[in-house]
């Protein structure tokens, strides 16, 4: 099989790493912890100097911290009032973004990185851009999962039902953190093996619409919505897609700082 890594491994290996994560909770937060602190620790390596510098300081506001600790600070403290901030939902016959109709009132994750990305580049209160880095840093981690930019009929995959890992999940909760749990792998180790991946073209672009569109265009994908029991092979098949997502948030991600600091 192609693919960026699960290929090389022995069948016994996948089997053991599938039992593994079974009774493990699936929960609702995009990439669950270890995805979003791995996406930070990408960035991170690739900013540049000056922009490190200054996200070094807007963190010692909060001493201790880091990119990777304040990566689900958005899911920690997450509220009526932004819990539309983190997903962008399309029609079932359409990945095209529409504001109006796809976003309504800015409520929506493309709309959000936006008006964090302004206030983190902006003369702001350094209290307040650490804030918007924070919302950023998590953001756009979200709309890089595909189902934060799924189909609107079903919730982004939250109400399809299945069985994934010897227990009742939905399709959303295996793509937050079933697949990357099954891995099989801390977030420092994995980390470092997503570092080596070639990335695609795509990388270069840094348009959020364009980010939520190709995330949808996966959703859309024949196969992606599997049978209501999920097996190894959905795994194998979509396992280089999950850690290609990984890969282009955190180099995305570096991009986003990068120009916002100049």
């Amino acid at each position: 099989m192609k693919g960026l890594d699960i290929g090389s491994r022995t069948l016994w290996a996948a089997t053991l790493a599938f039992l593994l994560v079974a009774g493990m909770p699936l929960r609702a937060f995009a990439w669950g912890t270890e995805g979003h602190q791995v996406i930070a620790n990408l960035a991170q390596a690739q900013l540049t100097p000056k922009a490190r510098k200054e996200v070094d300081r807007l963190l010692a506001l909060e001493p201790g911290q880091t990119m990777a600790s304040i990566s689900t600070w958005a899911d920690e403290h997450r509220n009526p009032s932004s819990a539309a901030w983190h997903y962008v939902n399309f029609p079932r016959d359409s990945c095209t973004y529409d504001a109006e109709r796809d976003c309504p009132d800015g409520r929506c994750v493309v709309a959000a990185i936006e008006r964090q990305l302004e206030v983190f580049a902006s003369n702001a209160p350094d209290e307040k851009r650490l804030t918007a880095l924070k919302y950023v840093i998590h953001l756009v981690a979200d709309v890089h999962q595909p189902l934060h930019a799924g189909y609107r009929d079903d919730k982004g995959g939250n109400t399809y039902q299945l069985q994934a890992f010897m227990r009742g999940s939905n399709l959303h909760a295996l793509w937050d953190s079933g697949l990357i749990r099954s891995l099989n792998e801390d977030v420092e180790s994995l980390t470092e093996r997503l570092r080596r991946l070639n990335l695609p073209t795509e990388t270069r672009d840094l348009n959020i619409a364009h980010v939520a569109e190709e995330s949808c265009r996966i959703v859309a994908l024949p196969g992606f919505y599997p049978q209501r029991l999920v097996g190894l092979d959905y795994m194998e098949r979509f396992t280089p897609t999950l850690e290609q997502r990984l890969v282009l948030a955190g180099a995305r991600l570096a991009g986003f700082i990068n120009r916002a600091i100049r």
